[in-house]
């Protein structure tokens, strides 16, 4: 069965280049779409056609469905491949993709409603016993409920707008007191931002592990489950670092996370690659988060350690094809760990921009670099600060950590602050060096000035990070 002759990437930077190298290995001709500030961008010059749709603010042209549709049809692409964030997890712009003749790369638009919120996802799941923590959406002017579900749950609690994702307007409330200022909080933003002044309350899991499950289903429903991931060490609920396998995964755990991943994916009724993100507490008893139905920033460090290429996977599942993959593929083969290189304050974690003037990237064995930049290229405050990841391998942890150590001191931007030195900070402490670190971890030792808790995210991270 063949697959796609020619297909539109639907995003731009790391993503957009890195699923372009993989068409340009598989032969399918690409079409790479861009904003005015992206004419000169690197994902521009690499595919093998470009159109502009729209100037810089993303609204006006990553997030114009009717525009991107537009150019897929009269460039003559088969399929739309929409990478991570911007229009990744829309069930309309599937839908759109489909009406319009063409195959989108990814999961069907009725599973990604059935599981593209949390709560309604949660509630698929809680249905095939699949543990959740605690939760429920409450009324923001209902101050007396907002206190009884609190004690009910046991304090520390979340409370976040229920709308929305990313962090924006989250605080972890410790105390009764702290209640109705995390609760005032989360309605204003909810308001501002969403049109819902909902509150979304959840039990707080304390020194809690982030571990994801990535799961490729074909359109037969044959399923394939990676080794999973850990990305605990996160700012602002973003994460930074990412490794596998998880120093916090029995094989006892991995066994039930795997078998909770295959159930979260039948019950939406999905297909394509997706990931079922879990909490596990100390005790290593684990609670489902939510699922990211499209490919995630951290595909590599999973890629590294299995030899798979997840966007071949990918156009392969969109195309037709039965998943043919063995078992020893899928178990993971050394450590790899991803870091991701922003251009924000190392110390204050805040968005940094301007022009880089020198950009050199690491290079050698096991060393892998996905980016979106290069000298010359404007860093500008419309779109997320991502501007590479660096990812490496090793036959051991120790191994891995110490070539991410020297990758790092070889990586070379200048004219752009960039999170580096904290990397590097990072990976000579203790708490990560013995894999002994959880969710609150970075902000509890390594950032100086953390943002004020429930701080809002600017626009353009929670777009392209969604959850």
């Amino acid at each position: 069965m063949p697959m796609f002759y020619k297909v539109l990437v639907a995003n731009r930077g790391e993503i957009a280049c890195r699923v372009i190298r993989t068409c340009r290995r598989l032969g399918i001709r690409s079409v790479a779409v861009y904003s005015e500030a992206d004419a000169n961008a690197p994902h521009v010059r690499m595919a093998d056609e470009a159109h502009s749709i729209g100037p810089a603010p993303a609204l006006e042209s990553y997030l114009n469905i009717d525009r991107i549709v537009a150019v897929a049809q009269s460039s003559g692409a088969e399929a739309v491949h929409p990478g991570y964030g911007f229009l990744s997890e829309n069930p309309k712009f599937a839908e759109a993709v489909i009406a319009a003749g063409l195959v989108f790369i990814g999961p069907p638009p009725d599973a990604t409603r059935a599981l593209g919120t949390k709560t309604g996802a949660r509630k698929l799941v809680e249905k095939d016993g699949v543990p959740t923590i605690p939760w429920t959406h409450l009324q923001a002017d209902d101050p007396a409920k907002a206190e009884e579900t609190a004690r009910s749950f046991g304090y520390p609690v979340v409370v976040k707008p229920s709308a929305g994702g990313g962090g924006i307007g989250t605080s972890i409330v410790r105390s009764p007191e702290e209640l109705p200022h995390a609760v005032e909080l989360a309605e204003s933003l909810g308001k501002r931002f969403f049109n819902q002044p909902m509150l979304h309350m959840e039990k707080f899991v304390e020194r809690a592990r982030h571990v994801e499950t990535q799961v490729m289903v074909d359109r037969a429903g044959g399923v394939i489950v990676f080794p999973e991931r850990e990305c605990s060490i996160q700012r602002r609920y973003q994460k930074v670092i990412e490794e596998s396998p998880s120093h916090a995964v029995s094989p006892l755990l991995r066994g039930k996370l795997a078998e909770a991943a295959v159930k979260v994916m039948k019950a939406g009724g999905y297909f394509n690659v997706g990931t079922v993100e879990c909490l596990v507490d100390a005790a290593g008893a684990f609670y489902f988060l939510e699922v990211n139905s499209r490919i995630q920033v951290e595909h590599p460090v999973t890629e590294m350690i299995t030899g798979l290429d997840i966007v071949e996977l990918q156009l392969r599942v969109a195309s037709g094809h039965r998943l043919a993959v063995s078992p020893e593929q899928l178990r993971a083969n050394g450590h790899a760990i991803e870091a991701r290189i922003y251009a924000e304050s190392p110390e204050t974690l805040l968005p940094t921009g301007g022009l880089i003037t020198e950009y050199r990237e690491p290079f050698g064995e096991h060393i892998r670099v996905d980016s979106g930049v290069c000298s010359g290229y404007e860093v500008t405050s419309h779109y997320d600060p991502l501007l590479a990841k660096l990812v490496t391998w090793g036959a051991t942890r120790e191994a891995a950590v110490q070539r991410m150590r020297e990758a790092l001191r070889e990586y070379e931007i200048e004219g752009v602050v960039t999170n580096i030195p904290l990397l590097m900070r990072i990976f000579g402490h203790r708490s990560f060096l013995s894999a002994e670190y959880h969710t609150g971890t970075l902000a509890a030792e390594f950032v100086a000035q953390p943002s004020a808790p429930g701080a809002p995210l600017g626009l353009s991270e929670w777009w392209r990070f969604g959850r």
